[in-house]
C-alpha cells in the first residue's frame, strides 16, 4: 500500500545540489523526474498529489521518495543490473579462427561469413561478421608473399644492404635484372565522360598484340641512372651480351653488380675471369625486392607503361627509350634507410593461435 503521509527530510546542503542540477542543461530526463519528487515531497506534498502534478505513477512517487529517504543522493542514482548474459565470448571467436585455419568447402576459394556459421552451427551468422571485425580479419582482402628459404639470408642481406649504405669508393654499385616479355598491345583508349558529369581516362576491354619485348636494365645506385637493352629473349646469352654493353659503358671502372638468383645470372665464371674489375653479388633467394632496379622498374610499369597502347613492338621499345631518357634527366638515387633486413617466417602463423 502507497503512503501518501510519508515525510522526506533533505539532507543538509542536498537541497542547493538539487536545485542546482534542476537547472542545469545536461541533467537527463529521467534524473529530473526524481529530484522534482524529491523536492516535492520535502516540501509537504502527498504521494498522489505529486503523482498528478508530475503526470507519472504513485508507484514511481513512492519508490524515489523511499530511496533518497534511504539512500540520500546515490539513491537517485540507476543500480547496476545484471542483464542478460551474454551468448557468445572469447571462446566462440576462438572457434571461428580455427575455422579460417581449414580449407574451405570443395568448390570455393575462401571463407566467408555464411559458410563458417553453416560450419560451427550454433553461432548467428551477424556475430560471424562482428567477430571477424572485431578481430581485424578481412576475408575479402588478398595479399601474396614470398618467403626466403635460403640459408645464407642474413649474410647475403647484409652484403647487398652494405652496398647501399655503404659503397666502396673506389668502385660504382650496379642494380641489373630483366622485366620480360612486355606485351605491345593496342587498345582504344581516351577521355569518358560519365554521366555524373566526372570526366576520366579509359580503353577499350578488346586488344590486339603486337609482339613482346624483354628489357635489361641496370640501376645506378649513386646517381638512380638507367642504362637498358631490348632482348627478344631472357637466356643466359642474351644477358651477358647486355653485361657486356654494361662493362664497356664504366671502362676500367671496378663494378659491384647486385643480381638476383635466376638461373642465367648463375654460373657464369668463365664470363667473370675474362672481367676481373666486375663482382656479381646476390640477393637471397626469393629476396629480389632487394634489388633496387625492382623499384624503378615498378616506377617505369607506372608511369610509362600502364594505359598506354603500341600497334608495333617498335614503337613500344621507342616509348620505353623516351620514358628512361627523360627519367635519366632528372634522376635521384633512392634513399635505402633500412640498415638490418630480417628473416620473417609466414608459414606457421596460424589465426588459431593468435
Amino acid at each position: 500500500m502507497i503512503s501518501n503521509a510519508m515525510t522526506v527530510r533533505l539532507r543538509p546542503g542536498d537541497r542547493a545540489i538539487l536545485e542546482a542540477r534542476l537547472r542545469a542543461g545536461s541533467t537527463e530526463q529521467r534524473q529530473l523526474l526524481r529530484i522534482r519528487i524529491v523536492l516535492e515531497a520535502a516540501d509537504g506534498h502527498a504521494t498522489r498529489e505529486i503523482a498528478r502534478e508530475l503526470e507519472t505513477t504513485p508507484t514511481t512517487v513512492s519508490l524515489w521518495r523511499i530511496r533518497y529517504a534511504r539512500e540520500g543522493l546515490d539513491g537517485l542514482e540507476d543500480r547496476l543490473r545484471p542483464g542478460t548474459p551474454p551468448i557468445y565470448g572469447e571462446a566462440t571467436d576462438q572457434r571461428i579462427r580455427k575455422v579460417l585455419d581449414q580449407p574451405p568447402p570443395k568448390g570455393f576459394a575462401r571463407w566467408n561469413g555464411p559458410l563458417i556459421a553453416r560450419l560451427l552451427g550454433d553461432v548467428d551468422v551477424q556475430y560471424v561478421w562482428r567477430s571477424l571485425r572485431k578481430q581485424k580479419i578481412d576475408l575479402a582482402g588478398r595479399k601474396s608473399w614470398c618467403e626466403s628459404n635460403d640459408p645464407d639470408f642474413a649474410a647475403k642481406a647484409a652484403d647487398v644492404v652494405g652496398l647501399y649504405l655503404a659503397p666502396p669508393k673506389s668502385a660504382i654499385v650496379l642494380c641489373v635484372d630483366e622485366k620480360p616479355s612486355i606485351q605491345a598491345l593496342e587498345r582504344a583508349q581516351g577521355y569518358l565522360k560519365l554521366p555524373s558529369g566526372r570526366a576520366l581516362t579509359g580503353q577499350s576491354h578488346d586488344y590486339k598484340r603486337h609482339g613482346t619485348t624483354t628489357l635489361f636494365a641496370a640501376f645506378e645506385v649513386a646517381t638512380g641512372k638507367v642504362r637498358a637493352a631490348h632482348k627478344k629473349r631472357r637466356r643466359r646469352k642474351e644477358f651477358l651480351d647486355f653485361m657486356d654493353d654494361v662493362v664497356a659503358a664504366y671502362p676500367k671502372a671496378r663494378l659491384k653488380v647486385i643480381l638476383d638468383n635466376l638461373n642465367t645470372h648463375q654460373k657464369n665464371d668463365e664470363w667473370l675471369k675474362r672481367h676481373p674489375l666486375v663482382t656479381f653479388h646476390f640477393t637471397p633467394t626469393r629476396a629480389s625486392w632487394l634489388n633496387q632496379v625492382e623499384g624503378w622498374f615498378s616506377i617505369l610499369q607506372g608511369k610509362s607503361l600502364t594505359g598506354a597502347s603500341f600497334t608495333s613492338v617498335e614503337q613500344l621499345k621507342q616509348h620505353i627509350n623516351a620514358f628512361i631518357k627523360a627519367y635519366n634527366k632528372d634522376a635521384e638515387p633512392f634513399v635505402w634507410t633500412k640498415s638490418k633486413v630480417h628473416q620473417r617466417r609466414v608459414k606457421g602463423r596460424r589465426l588459431s593461435d593468435l
